[in-house]
């Protein structure tokens, strides 16, 4: 995970001072995990899923299962759920997201990070006032290039198993967190990443 990232989840979830259990989906066990966020050091209990199966992780159980039928988790069995970089690996990230919205406990939070795509053009690229923004523009009215004129920048595949989606903004904040209260997204990096939170009712 890029430390850009982690440094984004962990001012979100800073201030929750979670008690209860925490559940990570895409769990990653080490150093980086965000299992071991300021935020959840008092949780109760942190739990760590993943398709595959995962080396110990002090602190942590490790579970292995596929998110989108999470049933051996009761609704509202956690205070928080959080979830990175793994949403564009699975092809049914809608059925995952229907089992996070369910295991959450009501007033529990949901924090999603994913990689996406944002604009269009070559202000997409790099900024206006910039000498990369100033080149791009430059080159974009010079040759009309398709990339540059209509494109933007998005990370590259990365299969673990697969490489299905890139995602906006909008379906982060729309679609990920709707029905959630307080709802907040965060934009780092470029390719940009896009990581949401909200507070289910």
């Amino acid at each position: 995970m890029s430390p850009a990232v982690h440094a984004v989840f962990e001012a979100i979830c800073a201030p929750f001072a979670i008690r209860g259990a925490v559940l990570e989906v895409g769990h990653s066990p080490g150093p980086a995990s965000l299992l071991r966020l300021r935020g959840f050091r008092d949780a109760s209990r942190r739990v760590g899923l993943n398709l595959e199966p995962l080396t110990p992780d002090p602190g942590c159980e490790c579970v292995t299962g596929n998110a989108n039928t999470m049933t051996r988790f009761a609704d509202g069995a956690f205070a928080c759920v959080v979830c990175n970089s793994t949403l564009e690996h699975d092809p049914f990230f809608w059925k995952t997201l229907a089992e996070i919205h369910r295991v959450t406990a009501p007033g529990g939070r949901i924090v999603i990070g994913v990689p996406g795509f944002a604009g269009m053009g070559p202000l997409a690229y790099a900024p206006r006032r910039s000498a990369l923004g100033r080149v791009l523009r430059g080159l974009a009215r010079l040759t009309g290039a398709a990339p540059l004129v209509a494109g933007t920048p998005t990370l590259g595949e990365h299969h673990f198993p697969g490489d299905h989606y890139r995602f906006s903004e909008q379906a982060v904040r729309e679609v990920f967190l709707a029905g959630l209260r307080d709802v907040d997204v965060h934009r780092v990096l470029t390719p940009p990443r896009f990581i949401g939170q909200g507070r289910k009712t």
